[in-house]
């Protein structure tokens, strides 16, 4: 299963130039769970080339939901050892893109669900497959505003070294656009030169940064403040031309409990007096995800560190988890791998993982299944 997994691209992206469908993948698991006796339902999206599965076992009111998304980032295949797309086995590891980070969760939910197909589920199992976690969340969001499935627990299979995660950091992405006017570099009258104003707009932005970094802090985290990346910077075309565009993409990694629509407002008024003041159309666009943090008296973190013997921790790297507990879902974030062998070229999953989490997963399906 997870070799055909690999082969099938699901890259998303937030450049059209990379971005792939997930229908191939997301085929592929409701055909091998619809022959286990899974009623699958495919949720297509607005892309014709990516949908949801959800995937259900059983009937009632309760249940557990297994879920991880099925694309995957972009690779830089010349930075690979092997291709990609192609899953071998070498060094007691499983190599391939998305091996850890996550279409290597699925093969061991499904294998985990066998145990239970000749069982009378008392709570539904769920197996639920995602599109575009890597790039815009459409397809978590498409469910939250769905309202399903619906189900009491659920487990998002991201890699945490099998360490049950009950707290992760939000995600603001930024697009700040500055237009000008270009013109000949002989005359600096002739245009309004776009990357100035983003000289301006950096100084601002630093200064947030640090604000927010000495005004913010939550010791659960190792990094305990919220933090600020610079990611991508673009700009005018030639030396000789005055810069008429700039663009500008950055991240800020909030910690929960702080709002991110004070924050955005807070960017706003930050940059855009700087419209005026140099004569640029500024725009800013969007994708925040949110926050997560568990209940307090979360039964399923409880079960979850019963059946690991790991105490419950936090990350700074964000999941679909907010989105299901928009549904009513205890939530846990807890899979095989580690986010350091994510994004990476030669990602990998450890052989010694497998048995493990199939071993952890069956323990909790019948715990909140049967």
């Amino acid at each position: 299963m997870l070799q055909r997994l690999i082969a099938s691209n699901s890259i998303s992206s937030v450049n059209p130039t990379l971005d792939q469908g997930n229908r191939e993948v997301i085929e592929l698991l409701a055909g091998w769970l619809n022959d286990l006796g899974f009623t699958t339902e495919i949720m297509p999206l607005a892309d014709p080339r990516k949908a949801n599965l959800i995937a259900t076992l059983g009937t009632g009111p309760g249940g557990l939901v297994l879920a991880g998304h099925t694309d995957t980032v972009p690779c830089d295949e010349i930075l690979w050892n092997n291709n990609p797309f192609e899953l071998i086995e070498k060094d007691q590891r499983l190599y391939g893109l998305g091996t850890c980070d996550m279409k290597g969760f699925f093969p061991l939910a499904i294998e985990a669900a066998k145990t239970f197909l000749n069982q009378p589920l008392q709570q539904p199992l769920i197996i639920l497959a995602t599109a575009d976690e890597e790039s815009s969340m459409m397809g978590a969001q498409a469910l939250a505003e769905a309202g399903k499935p619906k189900a009491r627990y659920a487990l998002i299979g991201e890699p945490t070294g099998m360490k049950p995660i009950n707290m992760h950091k939000g995600i603001m992405v930024e697009k700040l656009v500055i237009e000008g006017r270009s013109g000949h570099s002989s005359d600096p009258s002739l245009g309004v030169n776009a990357m100035e104003t983003m000289h301006k707009v950096l100084g601002e932005l630093l200064t947030l940064r640090n604000e927010l970094r000495d005004n913010h802090h939550n010791p659960l985290f190792r990094v305990d403040y919220p933090t600020m990346n610079l990611g991508c910077i673009h700009g005018g075309n030639n030396p000789n031309r005055i810069c008429g565009q700039c663009e500008l993409d950055f991240e800020i990694r909030p910690l929960p409990g702080m709002d991110m629509n004070v924050l955005q407002k807070t960017i706003r008024e930050r940059i855009l007096p700087f419209e005026q003041q140099d004569q640029v159309s500024i725009s800013i666009n969007h994708c925040h995800v949110p926050a997560y943090s568990a209940d307090p008296d979360s039964a399923m973190v409880a079960l979850c560190e019963s059946l690991t013997n790991h105490t419950s921790e936090s990350v700074s790297f964000a999941t679909e988890a907010p989105y299901l507990q928009q549904l009513g879902m205890d939530v846990v974030v807890l899979g095989p791998g580690n986010i350091d062998q994510a994004h990476q070229p030669d990602e990998y999953l450890a052989l010694d993982r497998i048995r493990p989490t199939i071993d952890f997963l069956t323990q909790l399906i019948g715990r909140c299944c049967l």
